[in-house]
Formats: C-alpha cells, structure tokens, sequence
C-alpha cells in the first residue's frame, strides 16, 4: 500500500509504512482498557471490591477524558509538532499506567486513569489527523478500527489468565510495556505546520457541510451506543440464555473485524454509505419483537458488521472537508459525546416506555438520520 500524506499539496518522503504502523498501532493501545472493559470490570470487583456505581464511575472517567483531551488540542494541534507531541503523551501513559500498580486508593486510580485516558486521547487525535492526510484515508481507517477490535478480542482472551496469576497490575504492566515498544514510532509522525494546510480546505459552504458531517458522526455514535449497550438484555428478554448471548457477542467482535478488514480493502468509495446505514437500520429493526436465537445472532452480526464498515468510510468523509486536523479532533469529541448521550437516553426510553421498541425504532431513526447528515456533508469531488 503506497499511503501519500500531503502537507501544501506536496508528499512527504516515503516513511509511509512506518506512519502507517504508528497510526494503527498507537490508536489500538490507546483505548485498549474500554476495548476490554468487560475483563477489567471483573477484576475491579473482585480484586478491588468496587461496587458495580464505582466500576461504572471509573469507566466512565477514561472515556470521558479520552473525549476532553480534544478540548487543548484545538489549541497545540495547529501550533506543536505533532511528532512532538505524541512523544510526550506516550511517555505520559507510560507514566500514569505505571503509578496505576502502585495505586492503593480508588480515588488516586480514578486520577491517574484520568491522566491516562487524556495522553491516550491525545494520540488518538494525532492518528485520526495524521489519517486524514492520507492518499486512500477511507483504506487506514479501515486498518485504524481494525487494529483496536483485534487488540481487543486479544485483550478479552488474555487478561483473565493474566488476572488470576498478577492481579489488575498486569494489565497496567502491559500498557505501560508496549507503549514503551512503540515510542520510537513516534518519529514517523509528520513536524509540519498543521495550520498551513487549512487554505486548502477552503471550499464554499465548507462551514455548513463541516457542520453537517459533526452531526452525522453524533448521531452515529448515539445510535450505536444506545443499542448496542442494551444489546444483551434485548437477547435476555427474548428469552435466549445468557451462554447463548455471551457466545453471539463474541464471534461478533470477529464479524467486526471482517467488516473493517473490507472497508480497508474497499477504500474511499463513499457511494457505499447508503448501503451500509440501509443494512445497520435493518439491523436494528431485526431486533424487534423478541427475536429468536437466529435472528438475534443475525441482527448482531448485521450491526457489529455495518459498524466497524461503515466509520472508516464516515471518517474519511470528514476528512475530505479539512486537512489541518480541527475536524478530526472535533469528531473525537462527538464519538465519546455520542457514546456517553447513546445509552443515557436508551435507558430512560426502555424504563418510560417498559420495553425495548421505542429504543429501536429511535435507534433505526437516527441511524437513517446520520446517513442524510453524512450525505449532505459529502465535499464535491
């Protein structure tokens, strides 16, 4: 693959692979404890006796920090080295991911999971800019969810192995380990003014699309979470048990990756877009009415599937509109915004309403609505 990043309108020299590998690969460390969230989870209970509110609380400070980091960098990302700057938030994970072992109270974990998450969202900004700026973005994309799914199906599998012989300090242990391999990968990110490159972006009525595309990310988000946090409980409803679930979600964690994998091999075809929301909607209307055990399976490997298919292509949307990486930045933002508003309101839908069908009749709405959003973002070729 012969990815291009562009600065000016002029290619940088070819350390195209090594770009490629720090952008798949710091993106896929850096959310990897909510890529396995449900592995940590148990080890909190058990090992730190957490009640299931502080398990929750602790969860949602990393997500939330991770979306907060790109408040300041609206700030550093047009006036820092961006190779720079991935140094000093690698290093800061480093650090805060080795104090997390140490740490002998819930409050000072929940700082240094704070601290943590921030350098783990900065990196991830610097990934989704430097992405943008690809020749084929819509292909790293692809390659950029794909590496956090198989990050996290490894992740599930291991860490409880790992739990039972070293405690909640060996996942610390190993962040803080394979961040340190991958320090010398920060070099391959770009020293450029990133605030040069926004005349090129520049077009009429690139304001109202930059909105549109905002939006339409959002609402992805809020869909997505809304209905696959309840997921699980639409399958225990129907009746289907809770091994017949458990084994469901996992092989669809798999379909994920196969639906990433296609969407790197696809590109930046955007006509595609419509096909993927139509199937993702379809999805979620399979859920209706307590579906039986192969229906269920088939709407969650459906959605997981147009899931991971459809965001590379979404984001490579984006970054049609801007190349100096503000937009990008701002859709880290909407991703956790979307993810922390999704299920909130899910839930509240599902106690009014005493059931899940005003949950996925709204979540199939605002799938189809992400789509006219995401269309009427699209930039003129």
């Amino acid at each position: 693959m012969n990815t291009r990043i562009a600065i000016d309108g002029l290619p940088l020299p070819s350390s195209t692979w090594g770009l490629l590998a720090a952008i798949i690969l710091f993106a896929a460390l850096a959310p990897a404890i909510l890529m396995t969230a449900p592995a940590v989870a148990a080890q909190l209970a058990s090992q730190w006796q957490l009640s299931p509110s502080q398990v929750g609380d602790l969860f949602s400070v990393e997500l939330g920090a991770m979306s907060l980091a790109s408040l300041p960098a609206f700030w550093w990302l047009k006036r820092v080295s961006w190779r720079l700057a991935a140094f000093a938030a690698a290093v800061l994970f480093i650090a805060a991911n080795l104090l997390s072992m140490l740490a002998d109270t819930y409050n000072l974990l929940l700082a240094l999971r704070f601290v943590s998450a921030i350098a783990g969202g900065s990196l991830m900004i610097i990934c989704l800019a430097s992405a943008a700026a690809a020749a084929n973005p819509g292909r790293v994309y692809g390659l950029w969810v794909m590496g956090q799914l198989v990050v996290g199906a490894l992740g599930l599998a291991l860490m409880p192995a790992l739990f039972e012989r070293y405690g909640l300090g060996a996942c610390y242990l190993t962040l803080a380990g394979l961040m340190a391999l991958l320090l010398p990968l920060t070099r391959c990110f770009t020293t450029g003014k990133p605030a040069l490159r926004e005349t090129h972006a520049a077009l009429p009525g690139s304001r109202v699309k930059t909105t549109l595309g905002i939006l339409g990310i959002l609402t992805f988000y809020i869909s997505l979470g809304g209905v696959w946090t309840f997921i699980g409980a639409i399958g225990a409803d129907a009746g289907i048990s809770a091994q017949n679930s458990g084994e469901i979600l996992a092989f669809a964690t798999v379909i994920g990756i196969a639906g990433a994998a296609c969407a790197s091999l696809i590109g930046t075809r955007l006509v595609l877009l419509p096909v993927g929301y139509g199937l993702m909607a379809a999805a979620v209307i399979l859920l209706l009415g307590e579906p039986g055990v192969w229906r269920f399976a088939l709407a969650a490997f459906l959605f997981k599937f147009t899931w991971t298919f459809l965001l590379p292509l979404i984001l490579a949307c984006l970054a049609k509109l801007d190349h100096s990486g503000k937009l990008m930045n701002a859709s880290n933002l909407m991703i956790g915004s979307g993810l922390a508003i999704g299920p909130a309101v899910a839930g509240r839908l599902i106690e009014t309403n005493g059931g899940f069908t005003a949950l996925l009749l709204g979540g199939a709405t605002i799938t189809l609505l992400s789509l006219v959003l995401m269309h009427g973002s699209r930039a003129q070729a």
